[in-house]
């Protein structure tokens, strides 16, 4: 099965986010991430109750805002 994960950097850490099924985890690289989100993934999937969804419903997209602050957010 494939789903989506969502990277982002917070500090020192990553998380890694499935929007699909809403499990989230962290690691201190990219790859490490990942990882620890494929494996939250198998464990919830585990669940005799879990409900994946057949076609699931996530889109991505960026907006422009305009914002009066001093500086950029980095990233």
């Amino acid at each position: 099965m494939k789903f989506s994960a969502v990277i982002k950097k917070e500090g020192d850490w990553y998380s890694a986010w499935c929007p699909e099924l809403d499990v989230a985890s962290q690691g201190k690289t990219i790859e490490e991430a990942v990882s620890n989100l494929k494996e939250a993934i198998e464990l919830y999937l585990e669940d005799e109750d879990v409900r994946i969804p057949e076609k699931p419903e996530v889109y991505y997209t960026k907006v422009e805002v305009n914002v009066k602050a001093a500086s950029p957010i980095s990233t």
